[in-house]
């Protein structure tokens, strides 16, 4: 007789990957919390399972998300847009398909790939790279943008301390994240070309997800959605003039359309409008010498589109 063939459990339960340790850790679990998700945190810290909703964080290092992606490990995952494109370019490099992708800016842990040179250096363009060394922990990305630029040069593939390559005589110049700079200046480095304008994403499978799952994945990114978008966004009230709206929309370009109330027998709307922008003193005194009164600036907490 043949053996029982082993079927592999349906998981009903979400699995999102993020960061245990580094710049994005803390700012990941504060916009998952701010979804309104909970956990209860294993003794080895490694695993987080969803008491509020059926979403479990897994707690790793941010290079192995997009590979617990791709292997089918979890769903989801918060990590540096950096840190996927490296590999999906790597991948790319080896005549791979990507299978995991960017699905969502998240507005946080902003920085830059670039190309860095000594301060004595008069840049002139990538021209100037031809036959010179370049330290990163990047080479893939580095791989791409020489080649875009049709420069041959040597690519030394360092794992840390990049900024300090050219000072120990491994290299003519880098490419490294840059976030203020400071370090750069430190070791008498600039920054002259910028590869990749990073920040954490949301990153997902190419395939669809699971039936299983794909309910949960939804409900999940429709409030990470309404989290970013309100996150510097205020609700505007104010009156005015039914003849003046010609004159006081122009003036609320980030604003979605506003809801109208007329208010009886003055000839006037009472109107509200989110903003998305930041909404300034000198914008309200230009919405009040165009004909708006009674304005009110208020804190959104949550939006479901």
């Amino acid at each position: 007789m043949s053996p029982p063939i082993q079927m592999t459990p349906v998981r009903d339960r979400l699995r999102v990957a993020i960061q245990k340790n580094g710049r994005l850790s803390d700012p990941a679990r504060a916009l998952l919390s701010s979804c309104g998700l909970s956990w209860r945190e294993s003794p080895d810290k490694l695993f987080c399972y969803g008491e509020s909703a059926p979403v479990d964080l897994l707690l790793v290092r941010d290079d192995d998300i997009p590979g617990l992606i791709a292997s089918g490990l979890c769903d989801l995952g918060v990590v540096g847009r950096n840190v996927l494109d490296e590999q999906m370019s790597d991948q790319r490099g080896k005549g791979r398909e990507a299978s995991v992708r960017e699905m969502r800016a998240l507005g946080f842990g902003g920085c830059r790939l670039s190309i860095a040179v000594p301060n004595e250096w008069e840049w002139s363009g990538p021209a100037m790279l031809a036959g010179k060394r370049l330290a990163t922990s990047y080479p893939a990305l580095l791989r791409d943008w020489l080649a875009l630029n049709g420069v041959e040069a040597d690519i030394v593939e360092l794992s840390g301390s990049v900024e300090i390559a050219p000072r120990l005589g491994q290299a003519d110049a880098i490419c490294d994240l840059v976030s203020s700079g400071a370090t750069l200046a430190a070791n008498q480095l600039k920054a002259v070309e910028d590869i990749l304008q990073s920040e954490a994403v949301i990153a997902g499978p190419v395939r669809d997800f699971d039936p299983a799952l794909a309910g949960i994945a939804e409900m999940l990114l429709r409030r990470l959605d309404g989290v970013v978008k309100i996150r510097d966004s205020k609700l505007l009230m104010f009156q005015a003039p039914r003849a003046a709206l010609g004159d006081v929309l122009p003036l609320l370009p980030d604003a979605e359309p506003p809801t109208m109330y007329p208010v009886d027998g003055e000839g006037m709307l009472a109107l509200q409008a989110l903003c998305h922008g930041v909404v300034t003193w000198q914008r309200l005194e230009e919405l009040k010498r165009a004909g708006a009164r009674g304005l009110m600036v208020l804190p959104v907490e949550r939006m479901l589109a």
